[in-house]
């Protein structure tokens, strides 16, 4: 795969820029010109974690990567328990801001939950493509709920964002993944605000992307690594089954940071299911 930079050569390549809407600042990164393709990270990363989708789809698309509320400099929302209909809001309030309609949205893990409900009210959304993507525990019992909730609200409170990365980063990548996508794991994750970690552990555990997926009819591709643990296979073809209009895709051969890991062939499987849909 392609190296993947220091944490200085992200932000020097790709340095964050912020916008301020609706009394809320927003942070962000952004290359390319053309069709806008929105990025939305996971609950363990950020905009900086999009390096190699930055460089490389910018050359036919305006990428633009949040950071989601509660992350990097971008105001966190309101509730100190929220639901993802309440980033996807956030998520439209940046899009009118930077004056963009999104030709493709794309969301990561925790990202996929504020990506499916930003998709259930927008079906003029040309395509939606979710990778590794959470379900979320809005759907089951308050235990249940806690029980996945509490143990992040927990661990960042006693680690802190450098321990956690230090402990958890193992997790999101296979065990052949490079150091360069090490470090980048483990660089992004290091950056979290402890607060924003915790409003998006709730997300987690209050939101339902299965539940939003009827309400959205475009073209839909779901991505999972072979290697993922965090949210294996198992857990992403039922995703795709939720939707009227969906693909699945297995990566071979990657973690759960399916996209960090080996960006050429996340970026070519987003590129052939547009050629696809383009006929």
């Amino acid at each position: 795969m392609d190296s993947v930079p220091t944490e200085h050569a992200v932000d020097s390549r790709f340095p964050t820029r912020t916008i301020e809407a609706d009394g809320r600042t927003f942070s962000y990164r952004e290359s390319g010109s053309g069709p806008a393709m929105v990025l939305l990270h996971g609950i363990g990363s950020g905009s900086g974690s999009w390096f190699s989708q930055l460089k490389e789809l910018s050359s036919d698309y305006r990428v633009i990567a949040w950071d989601a509320p509660g992350y990097g400099a971008t105001t966190p929302v309101d509730n100190a328990s929220p639901i993802a209909t309440e980033y996807a809001a956030a998520l439209e309030i940046l899009l009118t801001a930077l004056g963009v309609e999104p030709a493709i949205l794309v969301g990561h893990s925790f990202g996929a939950l504020s990506a499916g409900s930003y998709a259930s009210t927008h079906s003029e959304l040309p395509m939606l493509i979710l990778a590794d993507p959470a379900n979320g525990y809005g759907a089951v019992d308050e235990e249940t709920r806690a029980s996945k909730r509490d143990p992040r609200i927990n661990a960042i409170r006693t680690l802190g964002p450098t321990g956690l990365a230090e402990k958890r980063s193992s997790a999101l990548l296979s065990a052949n993944a490079s150091d360069d996508a090490w470090d980048l794991v483990r660089w992004n994750m290091s950056q979290l605000n402890p607060g924003g970690y915790e409003q998006a552990a709730h997300v987690l555990a209050n939101s339902h992307l299965i539940g939003d997926a009827p309400a959205y009819d475009g073209p839909v591709l779901v991505m999972c690594g072979s290697e993922d643990t965090v949210t294996p296979e198992t857990v992403c073809r039922p995703v795709a089954d939720a939707y009227p209009n969906a693909r699945y895709q297995t990566l071979p051969g990657v973690g759960h940071a399916s996209y960090v890991e080996n960006g050429p062939q996340f970026n070519a499987a987003i590129r052939e299911y547009i050629a696809g849909q383009h006929g």
